[in-house]
C-alpha cells in the first residue's frame, strides 16, 4: 500500500448506532488496502444515549482512540428543543463511563446561539464541559437550513430567534472561561488542552489529503475534491460517487485562506509564497491593509491571522479575502 494513514475519524449520521462486530469487519477492510502501522488518531463519533458501560467496553477492545460526543448542551430545556434524545445526566453519565472504559481523549460540542438559551445556562454548560475535563471542546453557533423542522416553526413565529449581539457574546465568554481553564483556543470553534487538538481536523486546515467512506462522505486528493452518493441503497449499489470537479487555481487559492484563516497561527508566509508567489503576496496584504488598520487582522514578518477579537466575524473578514 502507498499510502499511509495518519488518522481516521467515524463520522455522523450517528456511527455509534453501529455494533463492535461491525467496526471489525471496517477495520479489517482498510487494514488490507492501507497501511496503519502510523496511524495517530481514530475518532468515532457518537452521541451520548449509545454509549453505555457495555457498548464503551467493546468500543475500547477496538482501534479507537478518541471519542467526539454530541452533547451540545447541558441544559434539558435546550436539549427538547433540538430534539436531541439525551438529557444532561444521560450526556455526564456516557462522559465518565468512558472515562471508566479508558478513554482519555474525549471531545464534547456544544453549541450556543440557541433560542431559548440565556447567558447563564451557556455559563452552567460550559462549566460541566470544564468540570468533565473533557480534552477538547467544539462549539457551534445554531445554523439553520431552511428545510430544518426548526427553520420552519421560526418562520411560523414558534420561537424567537437570538441575536447576533447575544451570540457574540457568548462566544466571547465561552473563549474567554476556556482559555482561563486552560485550553488553547486554536481554531475558530474548537478549543483543546495542551496536545489534545484534534489531528484529524487540523489535517483538513492544512490542507492535507482525505479518503472519504460511505454514503455522503467527501474526499480530497489536492487536485479535485469528489462528493460520495448520500442514498444509502444507491450507494450499495455501487453508484459511489455523486459529484466530482476539479480544482482551478482560484478554488485552490480560496481552500487555502478559508482553512488556515481559521486556525490560531493563520497563514505563514514562507509557504504562501512557496505555492502562490511573491507578487501574490503582496496582492493579499493590499486586499487585508483595511483589516490589518481596523486590528481584525495581525499582520507580522512572519504570517497573517485573525485577531482572537475578531473570530466571531471571521467570515465576513475571510469572504472580502476570496477570489470570485
Amino acid at each position: 500500500a502507498p499510502y499511509y494513514i495518519a488518522t481516521i475519524y467515524f463520522g455522523g449520521g450517528t456511527p455509534s448506532q453501529l455494533s463492535a462486530e461491525h467496526y471489525q469487519k471496517i477495520f479489517d477492510c482498510i487494514a488490507q488496502h492501507y497501511d496503519l502501522s502510523r496511524v495517530e488518531e481514530i475518532t468515532l463519533e457518537a452521541n451520548p444515549d449509545d454509549l453505555s458501560a457495555d457498548y464503551l467496553q467493546s468500543l475500547k477492545s477496538l482501534p479507537f482512540n478518541r471519542l467526539s460526543i454530541g452533547i451540545q448542551s447541558f441544559n434539558n430545556q435546550e436539549l427538547t428543543f433540538i430534539h436531541r434524545r439525551h438529557d444532561a445526566q444521560t450526556a455526564i453519565r456516557a462522559v465518565k463511563e468512558a472515562r471508566k472504559a479508558g478513554f482519555n481523549n474525549i471531545s464534547i460540542d456544544l453549541m450556543f446561539g440557541l433560542p431559548l438559551q440565556t447567558m447563564e445556562s451557556f455559563a452552567e454548560s460550559i462549566r460541566q464541559a470544564i468540570a468533565l475535563k473533557a480534552e477538547h471542546i467544539s462549539a457551534y453557533m445554531l445554523g439553520l437550513e431552511p428545510e430544518v423542522p426548526l427553520a420552519k416553526s421560526l418562520e411560523a413565529g414558534l420561537w424567537q430567534a437570538c441575536d447576533d449581539e447575544t451570540a457574540a457574546d457568548m462566544y466571547q465568554y465561552l473563549s474567554e472561561q476556556l482559555q482561563a481553564a486552560g485550553y488553547e483556543h486554536y481554531e475558530i470553534s474548537n478549543f483543546a488542552l495542551p496536545g489534545r487538538r484534534s489531528r484529524h481536523n487540523s489535517s483538513y486546515w492544512k490542507g492535507l489529503p482525505y479518503v472519504g467512506l460511505g454514503p455522503s462522505a467527501h474526499a480530497y486528493n489536492l487536485i479535485g475534491r469528489r462528493w460520495n452518493a448520500s442514498d444509502l441503497h444507491t450507494y450499495i449499489k455501487g453508484n459511489f460517487v455523486r459529484e466530482e470537479e476539479m480544482l482551478s487555481p482560484e478554488d485552490n487559492y480560496n481552500d487555502y485562506l478559508l482553512t488556515r484563516l481559521r486556525t490560531r497561527e493563520g497563514i505563514a508566509k514562507h509557504d504562501f509564497i512557496a505555492r502562490f508567489g511573491q507578487e501574490k503576496w503582496q496582492q493579499l496584504q493590499q486586499e487585508a491593509a483595511l483589516f490589518i488598520e481596523q486590528k481584525q487582522l495581525i499582520s507580522t514578518e512572519t504570517q497573517l491571522q485573525i485577531a482572537p477579537s475578531a473570530y466571531f466575524v471571521s467570515d465576513n473578514i475571510i469572504r472580502e479575502l476570496l477570489e470570485v
